[in-house]
């Protein structure tokens, strides 16, 4: 059973910045791709970020590139999502997820088999 914890969400004021992070455990994480995805009420969860089990390949949705910065640390089984510039429009609930499948990196939410609680992200105007 693959276990994820985010962590890092709350309020705060556009142009600030806040940085997610998100505890796994119960996979061996190094060889596993995650994903940050988003959701607002009535919208279908969005893809945000994901990097490969590595850390060297990153892919982000086009209007976080510049704002967003994924990366990991294999040694703390940790994943983190560092957002600076925020805008009222980042605001949702974000999820971290484990893709269902090794050494590769993706986009599709449904390549991903395990997912985190969520954690509430307000950005205020």
């Amino acid at each position: 059973q693959v276990l994820l914890v985010e962590a890092g969400g709350g309020l705060v004021q556009a142009g600030g910045s806040l940085k997610l992070s998100c505890a796994a455990s119960g996979r061996t994480f190094s060889t596993f791709g995650m994903g940050w995805f988003r959701q607002t009420p009535g919208k279908e969860r969005e893809f945000v970020a994901a990097i490969d089990w590595s850390g060297a390949v990153t892919y982000y949705l086009d209007s976080v590139k510049g704002r967003f910065t994924i990366s990991r640390d294999n040694a703390k089984n940790t994943v983190y999502l560092q957002m600076t510039s925020l805008k009222p429009e980042d605001t949702a609930v974000y999820y971290c997820a484990s893709d269902r499948r090794p050494w590769r990196i993706n986009r599709d939410k449904l390549e991903y088999d395990y997912w985190g609680q969520g954690t509430q992200v307000t950005v205020s105007s």
